[in-house]
């Protein structure tokens, strides 16, 4: 599988989004460039391959499985990000300018959340949500607050959705789905075995199954009916392994149950309306 997302998006957004499923070599090769980009742009498909022990025709295919003809046209891709590239605060050495200073690196990949995302998936998502008959959300580990989020939002948005916390309650609601419903997983690894055992179960049931992951070839997002990608905006992936970020997956769903609002109309409308009202009543005078 190779790059399917948008074709502006920066080379190593699309390592991000493949590295953890491709072959040893061309792991090593991707790795090297996100972690080197400078150096990737000013040496050629040999220096790389002997750099990191592979053959050249290894360099070759990574540049073609991140979407480019060849490796020339990867270097120009990542000689444009480089000159994209925000300067960014530096650390000052106080608690106050790290936390700025991580926040600021974040709010400048922030827009490389959508990068993968297609029209077609989209369009089907949000068909999806709005027709489906029951909409089981399931998300496990530390995926599980999002999965939270959503339910609540959904729900928020007139579009009545279920949520449960234990593993062997959602494999059962997911078998009792049909095929005029819809399970949703949300899965930054998409490799969680709790919920890649209710895709399953959710198949066999015969229910739609809509995946929200941060990796184009996991376990999920070819499993799944329909996948929407949400690369994560970590600095490279041994960095997402190790702080695991769900800041672009919270973004990219906060947008989509706005984006079925606006889908469904008057109905999406009432609904918001309702909540106001609800709220308006909630919120008392300090």
């Amino acid at each position: 599988m190779a790059w399917t997302g948008a074709a502006d998006a920066h080379v190593t957004v699309r390592i991000r989004s493949l590295a953890p499923s491709l072959a040893a070599g061309e792991r090593r090769v991707a790795e090297f460039i996100a972690g080197d980009p400078a150096r990737a742009v000013e040496s050629t498909a040999q220096d790389i391959a002997d750099a990191v022990g592979v053959g050249r025709a290894t360099v070759v295919r990574t540049a073609q499985t991140l979407g480019y003809i060849g490796f020339p046209q990867l270097r120009v891709a990542a000689a444009q990000e480089l000159s994209h590239a925000p300067a960014g605060r530096a650390d000052d050495g106080t608690l106050v300018g790290a936390v700025r200073a991580s926040a600021e690196r974040f709010a400048a990949r922030i827009g490389e959340s959508t990068a993968a995302l297609t029209e077609d998936a989209l369009r089907d998502a949000i068909a999806a949500l709005d027709r489906a008959g029951r909409v089981l959300i399931v998300a496990n580990g530390l995926s599980s607050p999002l999965g939270i989020d959503l339910h609540l939002r959904l729900t928020a948005a007139g579009r009545p959705a279920e949520w449960m916390h234990d593993a062997l309650a959602q494999r059962i609601a997911a078998r009792q789905l049909s095929a005029d419903d819809v399970c949703v997983i949300v899965s930054g690894s998409g490799a969680n075995e709790a919920s890649l055992a209710v895709m399953r179960a959710a198949g066999e049931g015969g229910a739609r199954v809509l995946a929200l992951t941060s990796f184009a070839r996991s376990a999920l997002a070819s499993g799944a009916d329909t996948t929407l990608i949400v690369p994560s905006i970590a600095d490279s992936f041994q960095d997402e392994l190790l702080h695991a970020s769900r800041v672009s997956l919270t973004l990219v769903i906060e947008t989509l149950v706005d984006v079925l609002i606006a889908h469904r109309g008057a109905r999406g409308r009432e609904a918001r309306d309702a909540v106001l009202r609800e709220l308006g009543t909630a919120i008392s005078e300090p």
